[in-house]
């Protein structure tokens, strides 16, 4: 704050006088590293790949002139031989899966969330560890386990074969099961974890009071319990969905790599198609869709965040 009487452009700061150069040394010393890591590695990077979605593919993979948005129109399905609905599928499955992988991850993780937030402290500390743990180890490692886990001889198969639901002798993948079992188990941490955080906080005697007004259990979960809870769900369910569209390595080993994804698209593209035009139009599309998740849950927790003020 400037002092009174001071000069003008003088600011006197925590006892020291500072002058609009001096401020900007301080600034460029302070946040300058910052800025620059981002401008760098992030916001360089994203608008070369903006760029070069719209130019064109040479004839041997070369990138050049003229521009065009022919990878976007390509994208979206219209192409030289009409329309072909190969990459909006691909779209769509993608999203589906996240989608499935985010209702599956909320499912497991709320009760969960509930359960370690009812323990005592030590146990607390004890699950949320065990929550943490898959993270210590790489994620193409815990697929693959996975697969051992899912195996002919695996007790989940001999389980499965004995109930009918599998043939003796065969593993529980290549499957949309073993998919979604492999995708709950990468990225359910990161939505129990802001579930947990919102549950410490959570008024338990909001919930008391709607079980003295003669309040069921749903309705105390609906009314007393979920709108406590709700920011930090939105934010799981943020932190899953964002991930798992671009998502591509459980898919292939627990799936069998039969349907392709947008993953797999631009990996495609960027390796053995050498179009890398048509592959930044791909991982632009895809950033777009990140950007709108995160755009949905900004509203959404300004918009909580007004109404507990109010």
């Amino acid at each position: 704050m400037a002092k009174k009487g001071a000069k003008p452009g003088l600011e006197i700061r925590f006892g020291e006088r500072l002058t609009p150069a001096r401020q900007a040394v301080r600034s460029a010393l302070t946040s300058g590293p910052g800025i620059l890591w981002v401008t760098v590695f992030l916001l360089v990077p994203l608008l070369a790949v903006i760029a070069m979605s719209f130019l064109t593919r040479g004839s041997y993979g070369e990138i050049g002139l003229p521009l065009t948005f022919e990878n976007y129109t390509r994208l979206a399905g219209f192409g030289a031989f009409g329309f072909d609905p190969l990459y909006p599928l691909v779209i769509l499955r993608s999203l589906v899966l996240a989608a499935g992988t985010t209702l599956v991850c909320l499912l497991a993780g709320f009760p969960l969330a509930y359960f370690i937030v009812r323990l005592p402290p030590r146990g607390k500390q004890i699950a949320l560890t065990l929550v943490v743990i898959p993270f210590w180890t790489n994620l193409l490692i815990r697929t693959y386990a996975w697969q051992i886990l899912l195996g002919p001889e695996s007790l989940a198969a001999k389980v499965a074969s004995a109930l009918g639901l599998a043939e003796a002798g065969r593993p529980l993948y290549p499957s949309l099961g073993a998919v979604y079992l492999g995708m709950l188990a990468a990225y359910l941490p990161f939505l129990v974890l802001p579930l947990y955080s919102s549950f410490e906080k959570l008024d338990w005697s909001i919930a008391e009071a709607a079980m003295d007004l003669g309040a069921d259990a749903p309705r105390v979960l609906r009314h007393a319990i979920l709108p406590q809870v709700l920011p930090g769900m939105i934010a799981g369910m943020i932190l899953v969905f964002i991930p798992a569209v671009g998502q591509f390595v459980i898919p292939d080993l627990l799936g069998g790599a039969r349907t392709v994804l947008l993953g797999n698209a631009i990996q495609q593209q960027f390796g053995a198609s050498r179009d890398w035009p048509f592959g930044a139009a791909i991982a632009f599309v895809g950033m777009a869709i990140v950007m709108l998740g995160l755009s949905f849950y900004a509203r959404t927790a300004g918009k909580d965040s007004e109404e507990a003020l109010l």
